[in-house]
């Protein structure tokens, strides 16, 4: 199982959220590209970034940041967060990112997502935000009636090269992941399913690790890297066994 330790873009800084809210930005790093620097030195097999301020404004805001981390990065670099276009994701990928995410357009446009995935193939990932298990979009400012197992079912056949299944009711709260409802997706999946969402300790690793056979590739984990709750080496090892 991967670990994808998180680069949260604010305003150029690396930040983490409390459950999506933007003035709940707690700072961690002013240097995006010093931290993916030591997440790879540290053995890290890829790092997963995020335009928060794009997510809101629908476009890539910190380009620069993004730019920076690619070319720091010794390791590929999954990207989310305002790409709602086919133009964008072009750019992204000519850029160095190996892989975009799209979350709201995959709600709001499907047909974008598969016709992604035909034209560069394992490089697009759909990323679920489920609050109360609805989808949430536009940086999780709405929250629709889809369910987040309606809206993976969509991508079955579409190719899609992962499902970033994450929690909102949880993220950024350090009260460990919602193991059961992530697993319970990913088992009615046949595309792998990467969780994310208040991952707080290595025994929130081992339980999800435990449930690598439903289908679980991966876990994201942020803020218990940065305030020191887990170890990365730790991390890297629970999961690597």
């Amino acid at each position: 199982m991967i670990l994808y330790p998180a680069i949260d873009l604010k305003d150029g800084a690396c930040v983490r959220l409390v459950k999506g809210e933007m003035s709940e930005a707690t700072v961690f790093n002013t240097d995006p590209s010093a931290q993916a620097r030591l997440f790879a030195e540290a053995g890290c097999e890829w790092i997963h970034v995020v335009d928060l301020n794009g997510a809101f404004a629908g476009r890539p805001v910190n380009a620069d940041a993004v730019a920076g981390i690619v070319a720091a990065a010794s390791v590929p670099v999954q990207l989310g967060g305002g790409i709602r276009d086919m133009e964008t994701i072009a750019l992204w990928l000519e850029k160095g990112v190996r892989r975009v995410i799209l979350g709201t357009v995959a709600l709001k446009n499907p047909d974008l997502v598969k016709d992604a995935c035909r034209r560069f193939p394992d490089r697009v990932a759909v990323g679920i935000d489920a609050r109360g298990g609805r989808v949430a979009v536009e940086g999780w400012a709405e929250t629709s009636e889809v369910t987040a197992l309606d809206l993976a079912l969509k991508f079955e056949d579409a190719g899609v090269a992962a499902i970033i299944y994450t929690d909102i009711d949880r993220d950024g709260l350090l009260s460990g992941p919602n193991v059961e409802a992530t697993a319970a997706l990913a088992e009615r999946l046949t595309t792998p399913v990467i969780a994310s969402g208040g991952v707080s300790s290595l025994d929130d690793l081992r339980a999800l690790k435990a449930r690598a056979s439903s289908g679980l590739a991966g876990v994201i984990s942020g803020r218990a890297l940065y305030d020191g709750r887990i170890d990365l080496k730790a991390a890297l090892g629970v999961l690597k066994d």
